[in-house]
């Protein structure tokens, strides 16, 4: 069976660990209700604790498959140096 992307996974999660702790404080704490920023506020911060100490596994993978990416394409730097190599080489043939 294949892998569930790590990117939507890691995203998913991290939606998550913010709305769930915005809709507890906004159904059972009515004052939150008014003070809707707040519960956001609280929200967020309560979402960035929870994933830094429990996501750190899908963020592992994320990162793992940005290095993945990044390796298998050339760079712009060393796409531009090959073509002023061919350039170069073209010249000294002629």
């Amino acid at each position: 069976m294949k892998k569930p992307a790590p990117f939507l996974v890691y995203t998913v999660l991290r939606l998550l660990a913010f709305a769930v702790p915005l809709a507890i404080m906004w159904f059972f704490f009515p004052i939150f209700r008014e003070l809707w920023w707040l519960a956001a506020i609280f929200a967020a911060l309560i979402g960035v604790s929870i994933s830094m100490l429990f996501l750190r596994e899908p963020l592992t993978d994320a990162s793992a498959r940005l290095v993945e990416r990044r390796e298998g394409r050339p760079s712009a730097a060393q796409a531009d140096a090959d073509v002023e190599d061919d350039a170069i080489d073209g010249v000294e043939r002629s």
